[in-house]
């Protein structure tokens, strides 16, 4: 008799990181269930995985659709343990904080943060916080950033979730340890998906009669142009198979195309002198500030 399948669950499995996630665990030997929110993106999936595949419609902020994903994935389990989670589901929504509307601000910690303790909370059981249930416990990746230790302008919502992130990941991490459910954390740096076309269809022009508009299209003419250019999430989900799969994965994982500039420099650097560089880059030096710049004295 064949041993059943490890199973896993990729939340914000549609496209990009989240899809590349279900291929890329399919092709390791797992049965993975998707989440998405619409039934294109779910006839689409099923036709592009086939029999090991399923979805699971839910938002990770509807608490209610969860539990029904759950007993899906609970039926099909019939009494293992679930083998990972991928708390892949996040967005990102920029602005001047300043300027950037609450309700927006409380909306970008809704899905990157209490969205991702809504489905850790309900798939736990699974993953072996019930004894009860057989085999070896599972894991669970939480998809983090390297804004998650690096917040740039423009984008301070988005960087302090995903700051926020990982401190929920350390503690979790801890937390679980009496279960032996491991918390491991992929940080991707750019990566080519199709975040960016979403990126470049935002309107900030909301932002353009406030001292920060010239900035923030700076910020993103310069994000279009590595986003064209950056890693394929093929990186991304090697890495997550890497921290279902292996016997003892680091607790983060990497996942920077250009290492030294998006990572270890910045990171070496004074903060006030890293400071000086991105205000410079965008446009965000004091008037006088800037001027001696360029007239330094003799």
């Amino acid at each position: 008799m064949n041993e059943p399948k490890p199973v896993a669950v990729v939340t914000g499995a549609s496209t990009g990181i989240g899809e590349d996630c279900v291929r890329a665990l399919i092709a390791a030997g797992f049965f993975v269930f998707g989440s998405v929110r619409k039934d294109a993106d779910a006839v689409q999936l099923r036709k592009r995985f086939g029999e090991n595949f399923a979805p699971l419609f839910f938002d990770v902020t509807a608490r209610e659709a969860i539990a029904f994903a759950v007993e899906k994935v609970e039926a099909h389990l019939a009494g293992r343990k679930l083998a990972g989670l991928v708390n892949n589901a996040g967005v990102a929504l920029s602005g001047p904080l300043l300027h950037q509307p609450i309700e927006e601000f409380k909306q970008q910690f809704e899905v990157n943060l209490f969205g991702q303790l809504n489905v850790v909370q309900a798939f736990a059981p699974l993953l072996g916080a019930d004894p009860a249930r057989q085999g070896r416990p599972g894991r669970i990746v939480n998809m983090s950033s390297v804004a998650g230790t690096l917040a740039m302008p423009y984008v301070g919502a988005y960087g302090a979730s995903k700051h926020a992130l990982e401190g929920f990941s350390d503690a979790l991490r801890r937390e679980l340890m009496i279960f032996g459910v491991d918390v491991i954390v992929v940080q991707p740096g750019v990566i080519k998906t199709p975040i960016w076309d979403k990126a470049d269809r935002t309107d900030i022009s909301r932002y353009d009669a406030t001292i920060f508009g010239p900035g923030m299209r700076r910020l993103r003419k310069w994000a279009m142009e590595r986003g064209a250019n950056g890693a394929p999430p093929e990186w991304v989900s090697k890495a997550v198979v890497r921290a279902l799969t292996t016997a003892s994965p680091p607790a983060r994982i990497r996942v920077v195309p250009n290492y030294l500039f998006d990572w270890a420099l910045p990171r070496l650097l004074p903060t006030r002198l890293l400071d000086f560089i991105v205000a410079k880059k965008l446009g965000l030096l004091p008037a006088a500030t800037a001027e001696e710049d360029k007239n330094p004295s003799p």
